[in-house]
Formats: C-alpha cells, structure tokens, sequence
C-alpha cells in the first residue's frame, strides 16, 4: 500500500512538472518568435479576382511559451488581404485581429493568406502590400510582410458575339465561362491583345475569327493563372489551363496572324467542313503546349505558314482527311509531362474522307524515333501526300514491293522529295540539337534554329517565303521550318 502511494506520488509529482513545463508562458523580450518567411508573396494578381492560398509557419524555439496578445492585419480592410491565424478569421466583426494566441514551446501554428486586390485605375501592375502584426506579452512586435502586384483586368462572363465585334482593351481580358461566336458574325482580336481563360473557358467559333496580331503586339491567348507552382515554374507553362479553340462545321474563312496559343487542352480543334472552302490559316503564330492535340482537323481546308506547333500530349498536327497546305512549319514533339506523348505529324484518310496534304520547307522532329504517322485507312479514298526540301525524324521510307518489281530498298521519291531523314539510331537529343534550347526539366524552350542544325540554309527557294515567323527577312539561302537564324 505504501508502494502504491509512492507510486502515485511521483507520478503526480511528474505529471505537474510536465505540465508546468508545457504550460509556462514567458513576458521576457528576449523570447521571440521565427517564421518560415519574412514576406508573404502572391507574384501579380488580377483585380477583383480571388487568388489562391498561401500559407507559412509561425514557430516557437524560445525554450518556454509564448502568447501572443493580438495578430493583427495592419491595414484593416483597405487592402484585400484575407487571413487566418491557427483557425481562427481575421474578420471585420474582430477588427481584423484575434487575441490571446497561445505557441507552446517547440510548438507551431500555420496561417493562411488569400487577396482579392480592388481595383487601382491603372493599366499596369501596382504593388500591394501589407503586414500582419504579432503582438507579444512583452511588448515586442514581430512582422510578415504581404506583398504583390495587383493588375486591373476586364472580367467577361459566357459571352455571346450575335453580330461584327472587336474584343480590345488596354486592360488583360480575362474570359469565365467562354466566348461564342455565333454564325454569320465575326470577332475580331487586334494586335497586343492577351486574354485570359479561366480553367472551363474556351472560345466556340460557329462564324468566323479573325486574329490580328502584328511581329512587334502578338495576339496571346493563355490560361488565367499567373502564379506559380513553384519557384521555377509559372504556371503559364503547364498544359491544360484552359479548353482552346473549336472551329464548328459552319464556321469558314478563320485566319490566325501573329498569335501565340499556350496552355490549352486541344489548341485549336476544326470540325468537319466544305474541302473546297478555307476553314482555317495560320500564319506567323505558334501553339504550344496542349494536353490533347495542337490542330485537330477533320475534312477542312487548312494552311499553315511560318509557324510552329511544340509539346502537346497528343498529336502536334492531326489530320483526317482534308486539303492541308504546310509551308515553312515546324512541329517539335518535346511534350514533358508524359513519355507516351503522341507524334508531331499524322495524317490519314478514311472512308468518304479524302486526304491531301502538301508539306514544304518543313521541320518535324521530337523525341521518338518516328515522329511522322501516316495511315491510309481506306485504299479506295484519296490519299495524297507530299513532301519536299523538308527534315522529318522518321525511317527512311521506302516503296512498296508491288510498285517495284520486287525490290525493297527503293527510295520512295514520289512522296519525298530533297527530303533529310533523320537517322533513328542516333540517341534522343536528335532532335534537340536542332534549337537554341529544349530543358525538358525546367519547360523551358527555344525552338529558333541552333548553330549545329542541319535546318541552316537548307531550304528550297522554290518554296521560300519571304519572312519568318518572327517577321524577319529570310534570305537567298533560306532555313528550314519557321525560324531563319
């Protein structure tokens, strides 16, 4: 029984002094605070437009408690800022403040920031800043900073265009819900306009659009988010912000010039349409990036010229059927996200669905060994295919048996002609070794012609034509694909 009460006593005794321990707090200065960050960044925000949580760390390694007899937002409610603190709202029916925040030792809480930034009448990024105060029993003061830009935007919603219209602003537009371009209506995008779509926006083009970009104000259509995943990656470099462009069957006569189409699902989709009337021209412009294919076209009329199509998970160009003319192109497969990324190139026909498609000048490379898919999958349809003065990271492509006697080592000529086909058995930086830079790690790309590509001045002039893709002259020796060095 004595045993029993010693027992008891001790750990009583121990039980009081953990908890004593646990739950002294200090008044003395010199026990402070320190946080995961010294500023809380939120890079450039849209005004008006709610932005995506952050987060830090408030940790006690003082060697007692500390209580915290108010955190306050300093500006109240004159900034946007939103916060929480261990659970708890800084809301206005508080004062923007919470008090009597307890951090035992060896203890930490989280706090939560958002903004929605009002708007500030300028037509560029404004700084914004805060600070949330944390006011210590002992009279000391500790500060994170709340900092960004904030950027006054148009904001559009399910927009319907039922007659002739220009969408321009010396604002970013930023698009919730779509665009609709009804038929017999065209929509027209001037020179340096950027809009912004929201993760379900796209534009659904039953008339016609018209993209006016110029070499010196393209025409960008991107995904809305303008933060970061991480400190190396924006995500203006991720796939599938965004739905992209669907050009329906009665929709005719689009022309894209000086565009820059990023970060979509599909970025540019063509339904099927009248072979003898122009569906879509693409000129000087550049779709990058997709997680479904770049152009999807079944059965239109299509040109494309001086431009580039890069890194899409499925298909950079997908062709079914159809009239497609590809001068001075470069399709460049470095999808990083997924190895079974589709090709740059594939082309078929299909019943009732003809295929004619004319490639010159042209750069079709990747990281597979075989970057061109061709499949006629219906020899009593029209399949028509050409290439000329080109690269193209394919085998060597040779005749069939029946249209040579025989043999099975004769060049097929008639459908490639001056063609260089990259040897396969070389290893996967091939194809890289034609850009200024291909960092698969980092998303970063620069698909301008390096020193080392065999593209240099290896052209046929008969095709040339008389700019690049930037609006730079070529010259008497013009280069393959989009870009002159």
């Amino acid at each position: 029984m004595k045993l029993f009460g010693s027992i008891v006593s001790i750990l009583a005794l121990i039980l009081l002094y953990a908890c004593s321990d646990g739950d002294s707090f200090s008044d003395s200065p010199s026990k402070m605070l320190s946080f995961s960050v010294d500023t809380v960044k939120l890079d450039t925000v849209f005004s008006r437009v709610p932005t995506p949580t952050k987060s830090f760390w408030v940790y006690n390694k003082s060697g007692s408690g500390i209580r915290c007899s108010k955190v306050v937002l300093a500006h109240g409610n004159q900034t946007g800022y939103r916060v929480n603190v261990d659970g708890q709202y800084l809301s206005s029916s508080s004062g923007f403040q919470v008090s009597n925040v307890e951090i035992r030792n060896k203890d930490s809480i989280r706090v939560f920031v958002e903004l929605t930034a009002p708007e500030n009448g300028m037509n560029e990024p404004s700084e914004h800043k805060d600070e949330l105060v944390f006011l210590l029993e002992s009279g000391v003061e500790q500060r994170v900073n709340l900092q960004a830009f904030a950027w006054d935007a148009q904001l559009l919603r399910d927009v319907v265009i039922s007659r002739d219209s220009v969408m321009d602003s010396d604002k970013p537009t930023i698009v919730y819900g779509g665009i609709r371009v009804n038929e017999g209506c065209t929509l027209t995008i001037p020179e340096g306009n950027t809009i912004y779509f929201n993760h379900d926006s796209g534009i659904d083009v039953y008339g016609r659009l018209i993209i006016e970009g110029s070499p010196e104000r393209e025409v960008v259509l991107r995904g809305a988010r303008i933060d970061r995943m991480f400190d190396y990656l924006p995500y203006d470099m991720l796939s599938g912000l965004w739905r992209g462009l669907t050009l329906h069957e009665s929709s005719y006569d689009n022309v894209f010039r000086y565009a820059d189409i990023h970060s979509t699902f599909n970025g540019v989709v063509c339904d099927s349409s009248d072979v003898n009337r122009d569906k879509l021209q693409i000129q000087n412009s550049t779709i990058h990036n997709c997680q479904g294919a770049g152009l999807k076209a079944e059965c239109c009329k299509i040109n494309i010229i001086n431009s580039l199509i890069s890194n899409t998970l499925g298909n950079c160009l997908d062709v079914v059927g159809g009239d497609v003319l590809l001068q001075h192109v470069t399709l460049a497969q470095f999808y990083p996200f997924d190895s079974q990324r589709g090709a740059a190139l594939s082309f078929a026909n299909d019943k009732d669905v003809p295929l004619k498609i004319k490639c010159y000048n042209s750069l079709i490379t990747g990281y597979a060994n075989d970057q061109l898919m061709g499949m006629e999958n219906d020899t009593t349809a029209v399949f028509d295919y050409e290439f000329a003065s080109s690269i193209i990271r394919t085998p060597q492509v040779y005749l069939p048996k029946e249209q040579t006697g025989g043999k099975t080592d004769v060049a097929d000529t008639i459908h490639f002609r001056n063609v260089v086909f990259e040897n396969v058995e070389d290893t996967l930086t091939m194809g890289e070794k034609h850009f200024v830079l291909v960092d698969i790690n980092k998303q970063r790309y620069d698909f301008r012609l390096s020193e080392k590509s065999a593209a240099k001045d290896a052209a046929s002039p008969l095709y040339a034509l008389p700019i690049d893709r930037l609006g730079r002259p070529r010259d008497e020796k013009p280069d393959i694909g989009c870009f002159e060095r």
